[in-house]
């Protein structure tokens, strides 16, 4: 292990680890409040790939709220544990859940989000009978995404007997609660705040939302380095990718909609730094480890100062310098803001965006439109182009569909159920309602006639000369039969 530390350029344990290893190697359990890039993720996996044997069996269980962490940790267990042989699998969803079942035969650690394994319990596809230790990692994300009842049914699956260790950013009541409730006799590290301001540079802009795209382009050409470039909205990234592009930025997006397999390419190609600018929401403020990140923008104002912590957090790690940078406009945005001025006490410093110079701003031809899955990489499109117009069969189908659907929805609240129908107009008529339509037309034409007819009779009575026209057949023949007799009688008489 010592080895693996010094090849990956770790030689000093952080404040954290200090605390939280010792506490683990006695198996105590342990609450700890630390930050984003303090070390945590080595403090807890480190001592459970030294007590894990791959002959074990399942033995380790940690709960993370995204999955780019789960990834992430996954990564740092790969990395310290090579030799072992231990099996470790990460669980997420927007995978092969089937692919995820077969690696389990020969998991020793499992990475996994609260949903996909409640989905994996339900199908009985995983038993957690034999586990030691469990790491709820980023606790107060989890709380915040909803989780909390899925982390209170994982935690009726798993043995009285085992280690818990539970790390968040910020202590709340309902944590503390969650932890008097599953940890016995916790051991407490809370360690400062690792945002300080020998590393980090915070500055702010006040502009307006016209003015906002405009300065982030001209302020982005002037550093070359990797940056991180946060939106409130997912929709807002696809928008903003497109226009730097288009501004000669090379920028991609980042967001929830987004595919787990295009999500993990984009996260490689900007750790390969393939691009330079990434535009993400907060699913990349908490487990997105990537060195030599220079500049993170809060193009929107997130609303409480534990976001803003955490996007800043993604700049000056592990002892390097970094710059955080926020356009601030007037309205909500400004007093979101106030509430991050007023928690970091003057180490935020405004500046005078008249001084930078801003460019003409070159605006993309396509229109933002609805965000597709599988829509990743944002190449800058031809002014000459332009979005074809729908055509006109498409509208004219919609437009049938929509009347069709209207037919026949007022024709079920018309006729009702089959059973409603065979006792209105009898078995014989009680038909779909979609054949109701063509019944009901030829009911309608056979009663009109019967009606028209009945009421010519009443209006015209028929006349003595013309009632042998219109008697029935049967009338017919029986008095052609009368007559018959009647001229064989005469003859006989006559003679």
């Amino acid at each position: 292990m010592i080895s693996l530390l010094e090849k990956n350029g770790i030689t000093i344990a952080t404040p954290i680890q200090k605390e939280i290893i010792p506490a683990i190697i006695e198996g105590r359990d342990v609450l700890a409040q630390s930050e984003t890039g303090s070390g945590k993720t080595l403090s807890f996996a480190i001592p459970i790939i030294e007590h894990i044997n791959h002959r074990d069996g399942m033995r380790a269980l940690v709960l993370v709220p995204t999955r780019e962490l789960c990834m992430q940790i996954t990564e740092e267990f790969y990395k310290f544990s090579h030799g072992k042989h231990i099996g470790i699998v990460p669980v997420y969803g927007g995978a092969s859940i089937n692919n995820q079942i077969r690696k389990l035969k020969s998991a020793n650690i499992i990475v996994a989000t609260p949903g996909r394994l409640i989905d994996l319990l339900r199908r009985r596809a995983l038993k957690l009978d034999t586990i030691q230790y469990l790491v709820a990692d980023e606790a107060d994300r989890m709380l915040d995404m909803g989780f909390i009842k899925d982390l209170e049914k994982i935690l009726q699956y798993l043995p009285q007997q085992r280690q818990t260790l539970m790390f968040s950013a910020t202590v709340s009541k309902e944590i503390e609660t969650l932890s008097g409730k599953y940890l016995v006799n916790p051991k407490h590290v809370r360690l400062e705040s690792k945002v300080q301001p020998f590393f980090l540079h915070q500055t702010y802009y006040k502009t307006s939302n016209e003015k906002k795209t405009p300065l982030l382009i001209s302020l982005l050409k002037r550093e070359r380095e990797l940056a991180l470039v946060f939106c409130n909205r997912k929709r807002e990234t696809v928008k903003l990718a497109k226009q730097l592009v288009a501004n000669d930025i090379p920028a991609k997006c980042l967001n929830g909609d987004m595919s787990q397999q295009l999500r993990e390419k984009v996260t490689n190609e900007f750790r390969q730094k393939k691009f330079s600018v990434l535009v993400a929401t907060d699913v990349a403020s908490r487990g997105l480890h990537i060195e030599d990140i220079s500049h993170v923008y809060n193009y929107e104002i997130p609303k409480d100062v534990e976001s803003y912590t955490h996007r800043v957090g993604r700049t000056a790690r592990a002892g390097k310098k970094g710059d955080a940078i926020s356009l601030v406009a007037s309205g909500n945005e400004m007093n979101f803001f106030r509430q991050i001025l007023f928690t970091y006490k003057g180490d935020i410093v405004l500046k005078d965006a008249g001084k930078i110079p801003i460019e003409r701003l070159e605006t993309t031809d396509v229109q933002p439109s609805r965000m597709k899955k599988d829509e990743v990489v944002f190449e800058r499109k031809k002014t000459e182009e332009k979005a074809a117009p729908r055509p006109k069969k498409e509208e004219s189908f919609s437009k049938k569909r929509e009347e069709r659907t209207y037919e026949t929805r007022n024709r079920k609240k018309r006729f009702g159920s089959r059973f409603q129908r065979e006792e209105r107009y009898g078995a014989e008529r009680a038909e779909h309602p979609f054949s109701r339509k063509k019944n009901e037309k030829k009911f309608s034409q056979k009663t009109n006639e019967r009606f028209r007819k009945r009421k010519k009779r009443e209006q015209f009575p028929l006349e003595k000369s013309n009632e042998k026209q219109f008697a029935p057949p049967r009338e017919k023949k029986e008095k052609k039969h009368a007559r018959f007799w009647e001229e064989q009688w005469k003859e006989l008489l006559n003679e």
